[in-house]
């Protein structure tokens, strides 16, 4: 067929065919996802979908007859399996070929799994698609017992809807807090008291030895410091770039598939966009790995004007979000271990916000409840602005006034 072909359909997926006919692309493209669903959404899975808030069809980033509209040909169901960058032809697992001119890797990310005895028992669940989380949805009942292996965002969003749905939930962090791999132990605290004021049970520094089925039915969870019976686990002990296809036709890949300013891999005629992309960042002063909404969707539009002949260089301030309980948490920025931490507001309001400095300069904001510091911390960060840390830790000095 020629034109583009793009392996892997979510949310960079969808942006790319969005992009490309919009900024005049007239070649074909074809879309290949493993999944018989359309792009869709995944920030909602582990929140209103998995509350049952939230209707399938309305997860998906664009209705099916969007890519009918655009002439995109959506292969679903099928995965790629094979790259030949010389005959510039990918081999889908149905046996077909498809040829490309231009060919982007958009392969996302897949779980990490649990590797101890056990781990491949029932009832042990991932949270990374729609149908981990129709599988998880039976058991989702009040007075169930859930056991969360890992306390990351997915882990603690997840606890989150659980326990507002009436659930006994057991949160096993091996870490010495949760969070901490992303975040200061200020906010690690916060979360940690917020979720225990829920009912949730914590506990770090707790490693996973294994997992046997109950007699009674259920699970037990061994851990470094006991066991814990539950009825079902789930799991979110991290994730993994989807690399194995780059790799294994000589894309140069490294912690992720290494991608220009302009998306462009170790081959010009093949780029990469989303989780699975590693990128230069000039603001951020070294390469990063971004699991991000925002970052697949510009990250997709870069990748889709260098395929039309309009390349525009990719450099924006990395942004996040995370829902739990009446809290969201908006990130903005790279925090590191030795950045000074500012705490405007207070925490025990539900409504604040922690910035981090870097010889002065704004690096990172944690804002709880806060949009303002949100907004203008992310502004700041853009600009590499310094700032007095007094006048930022304090609450009546405009938010505003401190970009002056």
């Amino acid at each position: 067929m020629a034109g583009t072909v793009v392996i892997g359909a979510g949310q960079a997926a969808s942006q790319l065919v969005a992009t490309l006919r919009a900024e005049g692309y007239a070649d074909p493209i074809a879309v290949i996802g493993d999944e018989p669903y359309p792009p869709y959404q995944r920030p909602p899975l582990s929140k209103k979908f998995l509350a049952g808030e939230l209707t399938e069809d309305r997860l998906y980033i664009k209705p099916p007859e969007f890519y009918e509209q655009a002439g995109a040909m959506l292969k679903l169901g099928v995965s790629a399996v094979a790259v030949d960058r010389a005959a510039k032809t990918v081999t889908l697992s149905d046996g077909a070929a498809l040829g490309y001119d231009s060919l982007v890797f958009a392969t996302g990310s897949r779980v990490r799994k649990l590797t101890v005895p056990g781990s491949d028992l029932p009832g042990i669940h991932y949270l990374r698609g729609i149908d981990d989380v129709k599988a998880i949805q039976p058991h989702f009942h009040a007075g169930k017992r859930m056991v969360v292996v890992g306390g990351g965002y997915i882990g603690l969003e997840t606890a989150a809807v659980a326990a507002k749905r009436g659930l006994a939930v057991t949160v096993v962090e091996a870490m010495e807090r949760c969070l901490q791999r992303v975040t200061s132990p200020l906010m690690s605290a916060f979360f940690q008291t917020l979720h225990r004021a829920e009912g949730v049970v914590i506990q770090t520094e707790t490693g996973v030895t294994g997992f046997e089925a109950s007699p009674g039915g259920g699970l037990v969870v061994k851990t470094t410091k006991g066991e814990i019976a539950c009825d079902f686990v789930v799991a979110g002990i991290g994730i993994l770039p989807g690399q194995e296809l780059a790799a294994a036709c000589g894309i140069v890949c490294d912690n992720g598939i290494v991608v220009d300013e302009f998306a462009r891999t170790s081959d010009p005629n093949v780029y990469a966009a989303g989780d699975c992309a590693n990128l230069p960042s000039k603001l951020m002063g070294r390469r990063l790995r971004l699991e991000s909404v925002h970052n697949a969707i510009e990250q997709a539009k870069t990748a889709a004007l260098s395929i039309a002949g309009k390349p525009k260089a990719y450099d924006d301030v990395p942004w996040f979000w995370s829902d739990q309980y009446d809290i969201k948490l908006q990130i903005a920025g790279l925090s590191a271990p030795g950045d000074t931490v500012v705490v405007r507001g207070d925490p025990a309001s539900r409504k604040f916000a922690a910035f981090y400095l870097r010889d002065g300069v704004v690096a990172a904001v944690d804002a709880v409840n806060a949009a303002p510091e949100y907004m203008i911390g992310r502004m700041m960060i853009a600009q590499k602005k310094a700032v007095d840390p007094g006048r930022l830790a304090d609450p009546a000095t405009p938010m505003k006034s401190l970009m002056g």
